[in-house]
């Protein structure tokens, strides 16, 4: 115990020490921080100060530029005095003028001499102050390094102190522990060894239940089901209703994954064919090569190819229902789109030879430049790496939609991870591909005899290439981040075996009995057995009833169809009747009227020609209905009129029948013309959109340059203004002096003349 008080005791002696050296550290940390605040404001008065000597030292330059110009013209005007004294010495008659202007000019010498020692005096003085000041601030900031150093090691050694205090007091902490959990040590050895004594007893527990289990099963259990398989596949499997949400889920992403990547290939090829019939020959000029004939053959084929994709993909969407059992071992519907998908790569083995062969012709064009030929080369690489990554996307495809005897779990798993990786490549492949392709297209861009139509073609193939690159990136990404729900197991069939078709239908059909037993249930009231019974000769009657009933309502509607074309039989015959009936009245007209006139009615031979009754016929009938117009022209002979009414409705049913058929023609085409114009326009839309973009963007980067320009140009107009107008004031200072000079000179030569002449 009084150890322990000595412990307790120099520990709170040593943090007393420790908190006296915390606040000293602290009081230091604060000395050392105003030091070096004090030591960046001296910095920046010494900053300042070496500002103002270049601000000094730039008026002494301009001083002495000043200097040197009245130097210079001093010496000017010595020279002019001595010529003046030298033309006065010829002359011999030295007059009071000239001596009046030496003095003046004496006088304006020993002014700007005074005025010259005077700015010597200043600048010597303003550098003697300067250099003083800086001698000053550099012997403080001297004082103020060497306080700063002294203050860190100050520093450095409490922080030796602290470190070594805290050890110190870290160690005698963990002696302490280590006393106490020795004092501890006692009471748990003894609850160590209850614990031991209870788990002897526990084990003990379960091993005499683990064999009585064992006992029980070995004499009561007959077989064990889950071990032979005949007996498994009698088990009804599972059906987890969450796992088929999210496959139905899963399936409709991937559909429309698949419809863009469909679509990206449908165009890549077309547009491929199309640049097949411009570049290198135009078909529309001369001949293209037979392979690339040949190339745009089968390149014309993709869409029976690529089609099949989407429409099995379709079909396997829709097989997966919330009511359905979803594995791999179900998908019958797999299969077919994995015998498409096996027929494109096919396809695309079938035209790789022709697109080399074809971008083979390219480099072998005469304007054909180094660098575009190691694009095509390029080019080249990138459509073998593609193929050959379809080819391994069938083989996965085909493992996939295997029985399920062949394809196991752990080799599901695998094939999944691996089809992940192929998408990735896939991605890769066509990221490449896009990449070359759009630096071939601008390195064609430059040849001189491209033309518009190849431009707007490239322009298409690149676009397409980008959708096929960005579907590839989407659908890689997709199938990453669905990995594990697709190669997890979903719990569906017997335990320890496989799940088949035949097993998945019973299921669904068993749960689809259930559910309609126990609507049933629900909705109808339940009769007694004895009851039903009693009554099944009335339901048998009733039954029979029914079924007679059901007979005469069929000869009824059969009654009611043949009095209908009956109707209609008889109304045409009554159109025909109310013709004749006209006819006739209007031959009695006649007759009456012959009669009255009193010519008698002319009889005429079958050969002297046609009746003149049948020429003054009245104009033939129309009959307007709601499937058409129908014209009926009347005639006298009686024998004649079956078959001139057949010969009417059977042409005016033709008629109706061909114009019907030439416009619903007209439609078609007008329609498949409509839609192919529409379909044009958009792409034209869309790549006027892009251009657009670009356009605005370099407007955008040319109103930039434009107001750059248009600032740097008035910046450059003004400092040029500026420096004309300070040339201009000192021309005209010059110009002033000159002219000063010339009239004193003028005046000092009339003088000296008038003085001579006198």
């Amino acid at each position: 115990m009084a150890n322990v008080t000595d412990l307790q005791s120099k520990y709170s002696k040593l943090a007393q020490e420790y908190s006296k050296l915390r606040a000293q550290n602290q009081v230091l940390k604060k000395a050392v921080v105003d030091e070096q605040t004090a030591s960046c404001s001296l910095k920046d008065e010494l900053k300042q100060k070496e500002q103002s000597l270049r601000k000094v030292e730039q008026e002494m330059d301009s001083l002495s530029f000043r200097n040197q110009q009245l130097t210079k013209r001093v010496e000017l005007l010595q020279e002019e005095l001595l010529l003046s004294e030298s033309k006065s010495k010829k002359s011999d008659s030295p007059s009071q003028v000239s001596l009046q202007t030496q003095n003046v000019f004496d006088e304006d010498l020993q002014k700007k001499i005074q005025e010259n020692e005077r700015l010597h005096i200043q600048f010597h003085e303003a550098d003697e102050q300067f250099r003083r000041q800086e001698a000053q601030l550099r012997v403080r900031l001297d004082q103020l390094e060497k306080e700063s150093e002294q203050h860190q090691a100050v520093v450095d050694a409490l922080n030796r102190k602290y470190t070594d205090a805290i050890e110190k007091l870290q160690n005698d902490k963990a002696l302490l522990e280590v006393r106490d959990t020795f004092t501890c040590w006692k009471p748990i050895v003894f609850i160590s060894r209850a614990a031991q004594q209870q788990l002897r007893k526990y084990q003990s527990e379960v091993s005499s239940q683990l064999k009585h289990s064992s006992s029980v099963i070995q004499e009561k259990v007959p077989f064990n089901d889950t071990q032979l398989s005949d007996y498994n596949s009698l088990n009804v499997p599972l059906h987890n209703r969450r796992h088929q949400l999210k496959a139905r889920d899963v399936a409709a992403q991937a559909l429309g994954f698949v419809q863009s990547l469909v679509s990206a290939l449908l165009n890549l090829h077309s547009y491929t064919e199309q640049r097949v019939h411009i570049y290198p020959l135009d078909s529309s000029i001369e001949a293209i090569s037979p392979v690339n004939l040949k190339f745009s053959q089968y390149l014309h084929e993709n869409a029976s190819y690529l089609r099949p994709l989407e429409e099995d993909l379709l079909q396997l969407h829709h097989s997966i229902t919330e009511d359905s059992i979803t594995a791999l071992e179900t998908l019958v519907k797999l299969q077919d789109f994995s015998r498409s998908f096996s027929s494109y790569s096919s396809f695309l083995q079938k035209i790789l030879p022709y697109q080399l062969q074809s971008l083979e012709e390219d480099c072998e064009a005469s304007l054909c430049t180094a660098a575009l030929a190691s694009k095509n080369r390029q080019l080249q690489k990138d459509m073998k790496k593609l193929t050959a990554v379809f080819q391994k996307l069938k083989s996965y495809v085909a493992l996939l939609a295997l029985p399920s005897e062949c394809v196991t779990l752990i080799s599901a798993n695998a094939v999944f991870t691996q089809m992940s990786a192929c998408l990735h490549g896939l991605h890769d492949a066509a990221t490449e591909l896009s990449q070359h392709y759009s630096q071939k297209a601008s390195l064609e861009q430059g040849l001189p005899t491209v033309t518009q139509k190849l431009c707007t073609t490239n322009e298409c193939l690149l676009s397409s290439l980008a959708s096929l690159t960005n579907s590839c990136g989407k659908m890689a990404t997709f199938f990453s981040n669905n990995l594990d729900f697709l190669a997890s197991c979903p719990g569906y069939g017997p335990r320890g075996g496989f799940l088949n078709p035949q097993q998945a239908d019973s299921v669904m059909e068993n749960k689809r009995r259930a559910a309609t037993y126990m609507s049933t249930i629900r909705k109808s009231e339940s009769v007694p057995y004895r009851e039903a019974l009693a009554n099944r000769h009335v339901l048998t009657s009733s039954t029979e009833s029914r079924e007679g009933l059901m007979q005469q309502v069929a000869q009824s509607q059969e009654k009611i169809s043949r009095l209908e074309q009956e109707k209609e039989h008889w109304l045409l015959e009554a159109q025909l009747g109310q013709v004749r009936l006209q006819k006739e009245i209007q031959r009695i007209a006649q007759l009456e009227a012959q009669i009255t006139t009193g010519h008698p009615p002319e009889t005429h031979s079958a050969a002297d020609g046609p009746d003149p009754m049948c020429a003054d016929a009245p104009e033939p009938l129309q009959d307007t209905s709601v499937i058409g117009m129908l014209t009926i022209t009347p005639c006298s002979e009686s024998a004649a009129d079956q078959e001139s009414r057949e010969h009417l409705i059977k042409h005016h049913y033709m008629s109706r029948v061909s114009e019907i058929t030439a416009q619903l023609q007209m439609c078609d085409s007008k329609a498949v013309h409509f839609h192919a114009e529409c379909r044009a326009v958009a792409k034209r839309l869309a790549m006027a959109e892009k251009s657009r973009e670009t356009l605005t963007e370099e407007l955008k980067l040319a109103h930039q340059n434009i107001t750059r320009l248009q600032d740097e140009l008035s910046t450059t107009k003004r400092s040029y203004e500026d420096q004309l107008s300070m040339m201009s004031d000192h021309l005209c200072s010059m110009n002033d002096t000159l002219s000063k000079q010339r009239d004193e000179i003028d005046s000092l030569n009339l003088k000296l003349i008038h003085h001579i002449s006198v």
